[in-house]
């Protein structure tokens, strides 16, 4: 029996390496599933946050972008992957530090990703709400009616299951890539220079390093998928067993170069396009990018293409925090002692969630705000710290130590993380 199982493990062993070799479409709907999670909200205001900044301190964001956000996903994913077959995050963070921290990084991991979902829901609103408005010159109904409207309708698509969002996030992302490349591209006639004015001269230390402290939170969320991380490597787990973290990191290292070199373009060509008092207008307004381009250029297909661009890219990227948000008050629910059925637990949280977000979107408060001091710092704290911490303290992910990119990413979230507290405290 123990030679017939032997030689089972051996065949197992000697065939994954072959098929970790050829990439398949599984891996290439994953990679998409990742890019499409992250471009969203935080990418449609990344310029005009950045671009306030000034030249210097986007270049200098811009270099530091792939490292930045790579090595960050990547640990999360380690961290993921070196629990148990099938445990997700918030199993895997009990199995690991106990009971008692296994509920109080639940709780930060939903706090990490919920307020997101509250900000593509305003986002989405008020894209919507401003495209009816301007392109289609209809009255648009009142917020909270819009608001309902639109996240039963994201809602409506979640019910149909997580494989299924996924793909259907892989498939949006063809489109949203060639939109977001042709928009970048029919902006670079209209580039001004207008932020060149402040390339001049190389800011003060200090002033470069305020400016860049306060931009990096924005820049962690602009790129984060870590909603979708735990789902990501419990499949790769199941699919490629001992060779996960291999493949895993190639997946990772494909979806955020393709993200960082589109995003990146996309955004440059906004800067370039419009002057610093034209994002400031843009901040004062709580609109995307593309809205107030939209609004901004009288071509009849940017007017009509960019809020499209914006519905299409807030929508997918709805769908893949759902699914982080989801699991991490699922968690909450069962940590605290209640064990519904399947499906009473999936209701519960459908319906926390709508309530939510609908009053949210109702109220519309400032995205960029929530940004700044609800997004990027709370979720540098659970993608950037916790799997750095478990690589010093957790046995399993030993191997992973004395690498300086953990160096680098502890310090991306220290920054971030201090700059949470300098924004409610100024």
């Amino acid at each position: 029996m123990n030679d017939q199982a032997n030689s089972v493990n051996k065949r197992y062993v000697e065939a994954t390496p072959a098929t970790l070799s050829s990439w398949n479409r599984q891996d290439t709907t994953w990679m998409l599933g990742l890019f499409g999670t992250a471009i969203g909200a935080g990418t449609l205001f990344l310029p005009i946050n950045a671009g306030l900044g000034g030249f210097w301190p986007l270049l200098i964001l811009a270099l530091l972008a792939f490292p930045m956000t790579f090595y960050a996903h990547r640990g999360l994913t380690r961290f993921v992957l070196s629990g148990r077959e099938g445990a997700d995050i918030t199993e895997v963070v009990e199995e690991h530090f106990g009971i008692k921290a296994g509920a109080l990084i639940t709780l930060l991991y939903f706090f990490a990703i919920f307020p997101i979902l509250l900000i593509y829901s305003v986002a989405l609103t008020n894209t919507v709400g401003s495209f009816l408005e301007h392109q289609l010159h209809i009255t648009p109904p009142p917020r909270a009616v819009l608001s309902l409207v639109l996240i039963l309708g994201l809602l409506a698509v979640v019910r149909c299951g997580e494989q299924l969002i996924v793909k259907a996030m892989s498939l949006m992302v063809y489109p949203f890539i060639v939109a977001l490349l042709f928009l970048a591209v029919y902006l670079v006639p209209h580039w001004n220079g207008g932020i060149l004015t402040t390339a001049s001269s190389v800011p003060a230390p200090s002033a470069l390093l305020h400016t860049m402290w306060l931009a990096i939170p924005v820049m962690v969320f602009s790129f984060n998928h870590s909603p979708i991380i735990s789902a990501f490597a419990v499949d790769q787990k199941r699919r490629y067993g001992a060779h996960a973290e291999e493949r895993s990191s190639q997946i990772l290292s494909r979806a955020h170069l393709l993200m960082v070199v589109m995003v990146l373009f996309f955004v440059f060509s906004c800067v370039l396009t419009l002057s610093p008092a034209q994002l400031a207008e843009a901040k004062a307004q709580n609109l995307s990018i593309l809205s107030y381009l939209a609004n901004h250029f009288s071509n009849p297909t940017i007017a009509f293409a960019a809020p499209l661009i914006a519905f299409v890219a807030i929508s997918k990227s709805f769908l893949g925090h759902y699914i982080g948000a989801s699991e991490g008050l699922k968690g909450l629910i069962v940590k605290s002692g209640k064990r519904p059925s399947a499906k009473a637990l999936d209701r519960m949280t459908a319906a926390f969630m709508l309530v939510v977000c609908w009053i949210v979107a109702t109220l519309n408060p400032s995205i960029l705000g929530m940004i700044e001091t609800l997004g990027g710092p709370v979720i540098a704290a659970i993608l950037f710290l916790m799997p750095m911490y478990a690589i010093r303290k957790v046995p399993a992910m030993a191997r992973y130590r004395g690498q300086a990119s953990n160096v680098f990413v502890t310090a991306v979230g220290l920054v971030a993380i201090t700059a949470l507290i300098y924004s409610l405290t100024a």
